[in-house]
């Protein structure tokens, strides 16, 4: 009798834990008539975003095909919402998507994305949807949880006492101290985010729902931004356990406002000494068609590993990175 490594027979039960929870999902969605797509995994465009970065490859077909340079997707956001301002509806996708450098115990350079569109909702109302999605799942497999829910600058309030609009710079630092963080070149949204990282997460429910919306309009992304004293950005993460799970938007649909996103990218990108990306113009020449819509993007292998009690990425994947 074949004897298998308990580290192997662990992987084996999570892949089929990943079986059950994509049969899963596959019924929630169908029960509310959101259909899956497929969507280009390469592309002409890639990613702008200064923190994320891509997979290049070059096609070595005639020349006629297109251009050569192709980027693997980081996500299917902009071939999905290119569906929907062609009048396509409510639709989705679950498929591997590819950041380069990104790797270690959260982290694999290819992994699992769902990612999803409502027309006429707005993030708000899409939060709603995201904690029903992730509650089923985890109630399938024999687990229940609490939710809470702030505003981006209540939860700092509450766990910092700080407010993230009302701090200066050096308060923002002073929780930090003891990390020794170099502050070279750091600009007050980084400060933001190593709060967030480094003194908020740690005091989320290790077991419960954490959903944060209405983000500082710096952080906006693809987030439409909601004019008001401070303006805010339309925009929510959820958090199970202390890893940030999702990611969602009151999606903007303004071409010019796009297109002027996409060049602050590239013009940080310069600054870093980054290459610049070439922007998606299929996107930009659709964007004003697309209908108001939400949309949220999920980590797959950040919810089996939550459901699995992994430690690390690599548990949860047929083949890791450095396994593949």
């Amino acid at each position: 009798m074949k004897v298998v490594h308990p580290m192997m027979a662990d992987r084996h039960q999570a892949m089929r834990l990943r079986a059950r929870v994509y049969a899963r999902l596959r019924e929630f969605f169908a029960a509310r008539q959101v259909v899956e797509v497929e969507t280009p995994i390469l592309s002409e465009a890639g990613n702008t975003d200064p923190n994320i970065q891509s997979f290049v490859t070059r096609f070595e077909g005639p020349v006629g095909a297109g251009r050569r340079e192709r980027w693997l997707r980081t996500s299917p956001e902009f071939p999905l919402k290119r569906l929907l301002a062609e009048g396509f509806g409510d639709c989705y996708e679950l498929g591997r998507v590819f950041r380069n450098g990104e790797s270690g115990r959260r982290h694999n350079p290819e992994f699992t994305m769902l990612e999803w569109y409502r027309v006429g909702w707005d993030h708000l109302r899409l939060i709603d949807e995201t904690v029903e999605l992730v509650q089923h799942l985890l109630q399938a497999e024999g687990r229940q949880t609490t939710v809470r829910r702030y505003s981006y600058r209540d939860l700092y309030r509450e766990v910092l006492d700080l407010d993230p609009w009302e701090a200066s710079e050096s308060e923002l630092q002073a929780p930090l101290a003891s990390f020794g963080i170099d502050p070279e070149g750091l600009l007050r949204d980084d400060w933001l985010d190593l709060l967030m990282t480094h003194c908020i997460e740690p005091w989320m429910d290790p077991h419960g729902i954490l959903v944060v919306h209405d983000f500082p309009a710096s952080q906006c992304a693809l987030a439409r931004v909601r004019s008001g004293a401070p303006p805010l950005a339309e925009r929510f993460e959820l958090y199970l356990g202390r890893r940030e799970l999702a990611n969602g938007y009151h999606e903007l649909n303004d071409p010019q406002e796009q297109a002027a996103r996409f060049e602050r990218d590239n013009a940080l990108r310069r600054r870093r000494g980054q290459p610049e990306v070439p922007v998606d113009q299929r996107l930009l020449d659709t964007l004003a068609a697309m209908p108001d819509c939400a949309g949220v993007a999920l980590g797959i292998e950040r919810l089996l590993m939550h459901v699995a009690g992994a430690e690390a990425i690599g548990q949860v994947l047929a083949y890791d990175f450095g396994a593949a």
